[in-house]
């Protein structure tokens, strides 16, 4: 009779046992949704790589993923995770506005840029000039945008990314050629005094430039820049300054959103896919600068010009400093502004 019981408790533990492993297959085969905010210029660049991501990740799991984006000014982003926005990864323009997901709210861990490679930075870009076809004013460098009766366009530091990195970029190249940040401060204030338009991030001021037709020339993103060249080969020409900043827009996962929603598996292969040979290619297909992939790098070098590039711990001493001195409320650029 004990040895009857015993079989039985046996059988009946195996059952469950079974009933378990059915129940966490089940699980792993249910769809998963990720929401990934991200800044304007990425759009092309992660409607492409989802795809291949999905592909990747069904084949590796059964899973179907889902990715659904946002797309807006980086630090308007930053601010909308802030105030509740469910993102499961956030790929922002700047390291700057994730560190502010931790400051605010506690939304990621402070080590989150130490976690991926490249200090959690899969692609790189930097900023250059588009001028109208044929460069009918002439402008070579960013000492002609401070000319007069030159007409600039550039989005709001205040709310985008790709404005900063536009913005300490010309502060660098004053200050080395005119000696000294007072002077540098002086030279873009009259590169802002020559600004019709704020747009808050930079595809918007894309759009003011490339359809509305305002503006001689643009300040934007490599991989902008090059996307609108191709889109509108005709119209556009590329200017390569002689001095520019490397532009590190970094990836993470929002820690509490995705332990929230049991999506940290999914969320971190996610944006580990970045940094795979697939990923690297969509990169430098996309107008990107792969930052890990040799084969990618090589592939895709002759459509980079070669520039003389600083960073911003270089230049600026990272972007906390960057942040406090020039676009925190009261800071530089709203001394400039401000005055207008």
């Amino acid at each position: 009779m004990t040895q009857r019981r015993h079989f039985i408790n046996l059988s009946l533990a195996a059952a469950f046992a079974g009933l378990g492993l059915l129940t966490s297959v089940s699980h792993a085969q249910q769809p998963v949704t990720l929401l990934n905010v991200s800044y304007d210029p990425t759009r092309e660049l992660y409607a492409e790589f989802n795809v291949a991501f999905a592909k990747y990740w069904k084949a590796k799991t059964g899973q179907t993923v889902t990715i659904k984006q946002s797309h807006g000014g980086s630090g308007k982003q930053a601010r909308s995770v802030i105030d509740g926005l469910d993102a499961d990864v956030a790929t922002l323009a700047l390291a700057g506005d994730t560190d502010a997901l931790v400051k605010h709210g506690g939304w990621l861990a402070p080590d989150w840029q130490k976690r991926l490679p490249h200090n959690a930075s899969p692609y790189t870009s930097t900023i250059v000039l588009v001028v109208r076809e044929g460069n009918p004013k002439g402008i070579k460098d960013w000492d002609d945008l401070v000319k007069p009766g030159i007409s600039v366009i550039t989005p709001n530091p205040k709310t985008s990314g790709g404005a900063r990195w536009n913005y300490l970029a010309a502060w660098e190249f004053a200050k080395r050629k005119y000696g000294g940040d007072a002077k540098a401060k002086e030279f873009v204030a009259k590169l802002y005094g020559n600004v019709p338009v704020l747009d808050t991030g930079a595809r918007g001021s894309t759009i003011t430039f490339a359809q509305r037709g305002q503006g001689d020339v643009l300040i934007a993103w490599e991989n902008e820049a090059y996307l609108l060249d191709k889109e509108f080969s005709a119209k556009f020409d590329v200017v390569a300054p002689a001095l520019s900043i490397l532009a590190e827009p970094a990836v993470a996962v929002v820690d509490k959103n995705v332990d929230k929603k049991g999506t940290r598996v999914v969320a971190e292969e996610y944006l580990k896919y970045l940094y795979s040979e697939e990923g690297q290619d969509i990169a430098g297909k996309n107008f990107y600068r792969p930052a890990v992939s040799e084969k990618a790098k090589a592939k895709y070098a002759k459509q980079f010009p070669k520039l003389n590039l600083f960073t911003v711990d270089q230049a600026f001493g990272g972007w906390t400093k960057a942040d406090k001195d020039h676009f925190a409320d009261g800071a530089s650029f709203d001394q400039i502004y401000l005055k207008k």
